[in-house]
C-alpha cells in the first residue's frame, strides 16, 4: 500500500518536478527555480530567458564523463554523464561543477519514493545559474533514450521546455512517467545508497517535498573526474 501511495503522489506531483519546485522563471512564479540571469551567450526564448546555444548538439556529442557528488554527513554519489545523448545538458552541468557553482548548495526538495532535487543557489526552488539551456527530451524534439529508472540524474525545469538551468534531481525509484519530458543525462554508478538515505531521512513540510533550509543536505562539492 505504501508503494502504491508513493506512486500516486509521484504522478500527481510530476508537474511540480518542475513547475512548482523544479526550475523556471522567478518573474512569473510558475515554478520554484529561477532561470533569470545575464547570460553571455545564446539567444532568448519565448519567455525572454537567456538560453545556451546548441552548438554541442550540432556537433553530435560531448562524450562520457564521470563526476563525484559529495554530500556532507552522507557520503559520495558517483555518476556517469552521457554527453552523447544530452551534450548541452552535460556540458552545462560540468561547466557549473568546474566553476564550483554547486559547492555548498543543498538538496532543497526531497520526496522519498521519487527523487532528491538540488542545485538551487537560493535553496528555495527559485534559484538558478545565469543561463537556461535547451531541453534535450523527446517532447522538445530531441531524441533521448535514457529512461528515468532509479538512479538517473535529470534536469529540473518549469513548463517552458528550455527553462532548465542548474537544478537537477536524482531518482530514488523508477519514474518512467517522466520519460520524454525531462532531460535525463546520466546514471549513478556508485552511492545509490547515499541518495536513498537522503530520501529516507528527509522530513518535508508539505506534499511537494519542501525541506526547511536548516535541514537541507549540503552538497560539499561536485568533482569532475573526467
Amino acid at each position: 500500500m505504501k508503494k502504491l501511495i508513493n506512486v500516486a503522489v509521484s504522478v500527481l506531483l510530476v508537474v511540480g518536478l518542475l513547475m512548482l519546485s523544479g526550475c523556471g522563471n522567478k518573474n512569473t512564479n510558475t515554478s520554484a527555480t529561477s532561470t533569470e540571469g545575464n547570460s553571455t551567450s545564446g539567444s532568448s526564448n519565448s519567455s525572454g530567458e537567456a538560453t545556451a546555444d546548441s552548438d554541442s548538439e550540432a556537433e553530435g556529442g560531448y562524450g562520457m564523463h564521470h563526476i563525484e557528488l559529495v554530500v556532507k554527513d552522507y557520503g559520495t554519489i558517483k555518476l556517469e554523464l552521457d554527453g552523447d545523448t544530452a551534450p548541452i545538458t552535460v556540458e552545462n552541468f560540468i561547466n557549473l561543477a568546474n566553476d564550483g557553482f554547486y559547492n555548498g548548495l543543498t538538496f532543497h526538495r526531497i520526496m522519498d519514493g521519487f527523487m532528491i532535487q538540488g542545485g538551487d543557489p537560493e535553496g528555495t526552488g527559485f534559484g538558478g545559474s545565469d543561463q537556461t539551456i535547451k531541453g534535450e527530451f523527446a517532447s522538445n524534439g530531441v531524441q533521448n533514450n535514457i529512461s528515468h529508472k532509479k538512479g538517473v540524474i535529470s534536469m529540473a525545469r518549469s513548463q517552458h521546455p528550455d527553462s532548465a538551468s542548474s537544478q537537477f534531481f536524482i531518482t530514488v525509484a523508477d519514474s518512467e512517467f517522466l520519460d520524454g519530458n525531462y532531460a535525463a543525462f546520466g546514471v549513478v554508478t556508485e552511492g545509490q545508497d547515499v541518495a536513498d538515505k537522503i530520501a529516507s531521512d528527509a522530513r518535508p513540510v508539505d506534499n511537494n517535498g519542501t525541506i526547511p533550509s536548516a535541514d537541507q543536505p549540503v552538497i560539499t562539492e561536485i568533482i569532475v573526474v573526467d
